[in-house]
């Protein structure tokens, strides 16, 4: 996760050093004057689930905690809609694709056993967003992004320890920059993703083992987080 923060903001330091320099001929001078324009993107993600423990002890004395002890990188992909509202205002479309997972560990406190799922996920997000931008200056212009996401997981299995909700909404808060090339837009951004819902399945009619019925009771609440280093060509 900390490497795709140092990835970028080294980008970003490196187009704020050339924005010092004097004025230039611009590449793609009108790109942004376009009422509509498209292109698509290709980044990498790390999903996060933040998991609320209470304290649960079993007829048998168990207490289990539950966390993600560590974070695997992810691929995503999807297209781009872009609608300028005015000059420094626009609105995005980006039907996206989030192929990734995490791993859940299970502690028991007493006996220190521990269980591990993997939770491996292929999301269909439709978020919506509103991109401001600065002023450009040369071949670069700095923005932020704010908005909301649907989301839908494909790829959701039953009779695991914990069971996740198929459907989710994330609010997603972002910054890049524009770099206007000679033949396409170059926009590389970070983005920080984190849900708007509880998305803990309670209801675990799908279990044949009700063993497993603890580690559910021992999460009150699991909540999903995602941060996505993205490069845009538009």
């Amino acid at each position: 996760m900390k490497r795709f923060i140092y990835i970028f903001f080294i980008l970003l330091f490196s187009a704020t050093s050339l924005i010092a320099q004097e004025r230039k001929v611009q590449n793609k001078p009108y790109i942004d004057y376009r009422r509509l324009h498209y292109g698509f993107f290709i980044g990498l993600h790390v999903q996060d689930l933040e998991l609320a423990n209470n304290g649960f002890v079993t007829e048998n004395g168990e207490q289990w905690y539950a966390d993600v002890s560590a974070y695997s990188p992810g691929f995503s992909v999807g297209v781009l809609a872009d609608l300028r509202i005015n000059s420094h205002i626009s609105l995005r479309f980006i039907p996206t694709m989030h192929f990734g997972d995490k791993t859940v560990v299970f502690r028991e406190s007493n006996s220190g056993t521990t269980e591990r799922q993997q939770i491996k996920s292929t999301y269909i997000s439709l978020p919506l967003q509103a991109k401001i931008s600065a002023e450009r200056f040369n071949n670069y212009r700095p923005y932020v992004t704010a908005g909301v996401s649907p989301m839908v997981d494909l790829t959701v299995k039953k009779q695991r320890q914990l069971l996740v909700k198929r459907f989710d909404c994330m609010l997603e808060f972002g910054v890049g920059c524009d770099f206007y090339l000679p033949f396409f837009k170059l926009n590389p951004e970070l983005k920080f993703a984190f849900s708007l819902l509880d998305i803990l399945e309670k209801d675990r009619k799908d279990l044949l083992d009700d063993n497993y019925q603890k580690f559910t009771q021992s999460v009150d609440k699991a909540v999903a987080k995602m941060i996505v280093l993205s490069f845009y060509f538009e």
